[in-house]
C-alpha cells in the first residue's frame, strides 16, 4: 500500500526524474538514506518501472504523430500481433482497447510518407491486421508524465 510520502516521491520523479535523494528527502521530509529506500522499493515493486527522456520527436525527424485504431481478423490473433508491433520502432504506445477496434497505436514518423509507408507496408501487411483507422495529430495541448493526482 502506498502512503502520501511514496505518493509524493512518485510525483517528483515524474517530475523530473533526474532528482537527487537529498532533494527528494527534503521535499518529503525524510532522511536521504530512507528516501533512497522508498524509491529502491517502488522500483522493486515495478511501481516506478524506469526512467527516460523525454524527446522532442520533430526534433530528431519523426514530426508527424499519429494513432491508429486497429482491428484484428480473430482475437486469436492477439498474441502474434503484438510480437510483431513490438519491433516496430514507429510504436511508441499499443494500448488493448474496448470499442469497435482491438487495439490502439500511437506512433512517430518522418511525415505523411512515413505514415502512409507505416501502415501500408509494415503495419497492413501484418496477416492479423482486418483493418486501420488512422487519425493524425496537428498539435499537442498537454503532454505530461503519469504522476499520481487526487480525485
Amino acid at each position: 500500500m502506498l502512503d502520501d510520502i511514496d505518493l509524493q516521491i512518485i510525483a517528483l520523479l515524474a517530475a523530473n526524474a533526474r532528482t537527487t535523494f537529498s532533494e527528494l528527502a527534503e521535499q518529503v521530509g525524510l532522511s536521504g538514506p530512507s528516501t533512497a529506500d522508498r524509491v529502491r522499493r517502488l522500483e522493486e515493486q515495478q511501481i516506478i518501472r524506469g526512467y527516460a527522456a523525454r524527446v522532442d520527436s520533430e526534433a530528431i525527424g519523426l514530426g508527424l504523430t499519429a494513432f491508429i485504431s486497429v482491428t484484428l481478423v480473430a482475437s486469436a490473433d492477439r498474441r502474434h500481433f503484438l510480437e510483431e508491433v513490438t519491433n516496430l520502432h514507429e510504436v511508441v504506445e499499443c494500448h488493448h482497447v474496448a470499442g469497435n477496434d482491438d487495439y490502439l497505436l500511437k506512433v512517430h514518423v518522418s511525415g505523411t510518407r512515413g505514415l502512409e509507408s507505416f501502415v501500408s507496408d509494415q503495419l497492413k501487411a501484418l496477416r492479423e491486421v482486418a483493418r486501420t483507422r488512422t487519425t493524425v495529430v496537428l498539435s499537442t495541448a498537454i503532454e505530461r508524465p503519469l504522476s499520481p493526482g487526487k480525485n
